[in-house]
């Protein structure tokens, strides 16, 4: 059976959509297929802007169409017509659906008799407890880039208590009040003030106002001034507006006055003012800033042209034909809204939710259970909070690539690890800002200028001392990222290193195997892949480093393989594979695997490890019950090592493709110190996976190490 949340508010822009997303991501915890219903929507051609924002999200497969009931033009002409076709359309998504979040309508006078009125019979009538946001900002002043003055709690708590009267009269059951964009400054007092207005049982949040969700994006203000982008990224156009500088005064004295992240409105005919503003974003020692408006019909001089092409700046420049005050009144009427297209405020969105909601007691109230399936959100969901609470310190080489950028922006603001970038840093800092992102907490640091550098290379020299290293070409090889950023791992100052986005996997790893070396026991460093399939993951190895392994080697790869699973929440079942199943095969092929698979039960007889075992043999139920029956691994493996590398790339490929399975890795295993590879066609989501990963790996090792210090 389904379990479905309402989420509505008594008025307009609460960030009501924003809600709404943190509360799909909870649910995606605990339900495989999370839908998303609206039950009133504006117009049936076009369609639904938070809808989609939300289905992007959603894991349940069904289509827009499933996902709506009736139109305002259709509530309005007979409310209880609409009614009808709105419970009929959700207990059809409902019976596709695991969970089900329900956004109420967005207040344009559905006027039957109220707005709230008639969402909570809805709510009623679906059967569904209500999630009720307020504001924590006035609702009767004019926005300034999307900004508001802030409510007294007492005001606030006066609406929540005419709001839960509403909803009572209305029949509904309210789960949970949640007071969004709240004053920051006094969350907790907002929280007491409107919890003694309720009754005892209800949980109250306050989730505080962030200026980066309700500021509008370059793109918004390219409209509203009915510009034309005439030179500078359309890439950029994604990033926030977060003030604006009108430029009326000479250059000199606006230099001083720009403002990172805003809108410089300025005249077309001032020339030098624009050169000295473009120069300026560019420059390290200035703010990054959002956009310049050009305002008039002047046209730019073929000398000052020639000049921005010099430049080379990225900087968006829109010209408009409105006049200065117009066009700044226009700017600051803008509203940001929260979109796919940008990550900065999905993120942001996500982790202001996360972090000042308790998503656990939401979850307990909703009363959801998990049962077996395992997908491929639910398996990054854990991942993800594993990762954070692992707290790891992770860094990351390639700071010169803008998917590390953008991965590296996503993982600060969800707080899921601490990072330190490699690189020139007012270079990755200025790219950062001009892609729109947020990367102020992470360390930068450059491996040519750093003092490390030095320590580094005497560090190395003496471990290498071996195969004649000397001081001086230990001192060149830590200029190199990897080598850089790999003894950082060593010496304990970072907890694990991802890299391989623009370097080669044996770029990668050659440091690690020189001195950070194996786990005592392990003879050899390993990989598996994850493989989120649609109801469960699997664990494939090796799949990516060791061409043909020995008996000896391969018996190690289960094991490691089996631990690596276990610390990610699969229960390890261990096929060794082979063409032929128990004892029906021979030949030297599957004659090592047979050995592999008795020094693997030897080593660790707690596991359960079944070999030689055929794929069909260790996956499908029927097939393990006919060829090995009374084994507890054929039939329901989750840990599947390949004995060589061609069949074990190959396979994982072959599922990734066929299966739509999601392939999660190379995740490598048996390092003392975790260092994952990544492809070079790495995409920003492998990106976070493997830092998260590695988190987690990060985690793992310290916590056995504190408890073999504690034996």
């Amino acid at each position: 059976m389904a379990a479905s949340i309402y989420v509505t508010s008594a008025e307009g822009r609460t960030g009501k959509s924003a809600v709404a997303l943190g509360v799909l991501d909870a649910l995606l915890a605990d339900a495989p297929r999370v839908g998303v219903f609206r039950p009133l929507i504006r117009s049936a051609s076009e369609r639904d802007r938070v809808l989609e924002l939300l289905l992007a999200r959603a894991t349940a497969e069904v289509p827009y169409e499933a996902c709506i009931g009736v139109t305002y033009e259709a509530a309005h002409a007979d409310p209880d017509a609409a009614m009808t076709s709105i419970v009929t359309a959700y207990q059809s998504l409902k019976a596709r659906c695991d969970a089900v979040v329900v956004v109420g309508s967005d207040f344009t006078d559905v006027a039957v008799p109220t707005e709230l009125s008639f969402n909570a019979s809805i709510a009623a009538n679906l059967d569904v407890p209500v999630l009720f946001v307020m504001s924590g900002r006035t609702n009767d002043g004019v926005e300034q880039l999307g900004q508001l003055p802030a409510r007294a709690p007492g005001e606030i708590a006066q609406i929540a208590e005419i709001g839960l009267q509403e909803l009572a009269h209305g029949h509904a059951t309210v789960l949970a009040a949640l007071v969004n964009r709240a004053d920051p400054a006094h969350l907790a007092e907002i929280e007491a003030a409107v919890a003694a207005r309720l009754p005892e049982q209800i949980p109250v949040w306050a989730v505080p106002e962030e200026l980066l969700l309700v500021a509008p994006s370059v793109a918004a203000v390219v409209d509203a001034v009915e510009g034309t982008l005439v030179r500078g990224s359309g890439e950029l156009l994604a990033r926030e507006v977060r003030d604006i500088v009108v430029a009326g005064m000479s250059m000199e004295h606006v230099l001083p006055r720009l403002l990172e992240g805003s809108a410089v409105v300025i005249a077309a005919d001032r020339a030098e003012t624009l050169l000295a503003v473009t120069v300026a974003h560019e420059a390290p020692t200035f703010p990054t800033i959002a956009a310049v408006v050009l305002n008039g019909d002047f046209p730019l001089t073929a000398d000052v042209e020639r000049l921005l092409d010099g430049i080379d700046s990225s900087l968006p420049i829109i010209r408009t034909s409105c006049g200065t005050f117009e066009t700044a009144r226009r700017i600051m009427q803008t509203r940001g809204l929260l979109t796919e297209e940008s990550p900065a405020k999905f993120d942001t969105a996500l982790a202001l939710f996360a972090s000042h909601v308790d998503t656990a007691l939401l979850r307990e109230r909703l009363r959801l259970h998990r049962g077996g399936v395992r997908t491929p959100v639910m398996f990054a969901y854990e991942l993800f909070e594993r990762a954070r609470s692992a707290d790891a310190h992770i860094v990351l080489p390639e700071g010169g690539d803008d998917r590390i950028l953008r991965a590296a922006s996503t993982l600060l603001a969800r707080g899921v690890v601490r990072l330190t970038i490699l690189g020139v840093e007012a270079e990755v800092r200025q790219r950062a800002g001009e892609l729109g992102l947020t990367i102020d907490t992470a360390e930068i640091i450059d491996p040519l200028t750093s003092p490390l550098r030095d320590t580094f290379a005497a560090e190395y020299a003496k471990l290498r001392a071996h195969k004649g290293v000397t001081l001086e070409h230990a001192r060149d090889l830590m200029a190199d990222g990897s080598y850089f950023g790999t003894m950082m791992v060593q010496l304990g100052i970072a907890d694990g290193m991802v890299s391989g986005a623009a370097n080669t996997t044996a770029h990668t790893i050659r440091p690690s195997l020189e001195f950070i070396k194996t786990q005592p026991g392990v003879s050899v460093v390993s990989s598996v892949f994850f493989m989120a399939l649609a109801d469960r993951v699997l664990v494939y190895g090796d799949c990516a480093v060791n061409p043909d392994p020995t008996a000896a080697q391969l018996a190690d790869i289960a094991i490691s393989s089996a631990q690596t699973a276990a610390q990610f929440g699969v229960e390890p079942r261990i096929a060794m594979l082979s063409y032929s199943t128990g004892e029906s095969g021979s030949g030297a092929d599957v004659d090592k695997v047979r050995e592999a698979t008795a020094l693997a039960q030897a080593a660790r007889p707690d596991l359960l490890i079944e070999g030689p075992l055929q794929y069909d043999a260790a996956s499908d139920p029927t097939t393990g019950a006919s060829k090995l029956p009374g084994s507890e691994v054929a039939g329901r493996a989750t840990v599947f090592i390949f004995p060589d590398l061609n069949t074990g790339n190959n396979t994982y490929k072959a599922v990734q493709r066929s299966a739509g399975a999601v392939a999660v890795g190379p995740v490598l295993q048996g390092l003392r110190k975790p260092v994952n590879d990544l492809s070079r066609g790495a995409t920003v989501d492998d990106i976070l996976n493997t830092v998260a990963i590695t988190a987690v790996q990060a985690g793992a090792q310290r916590e056995a190490h504190g408890q073999g210090d504690a034996a």
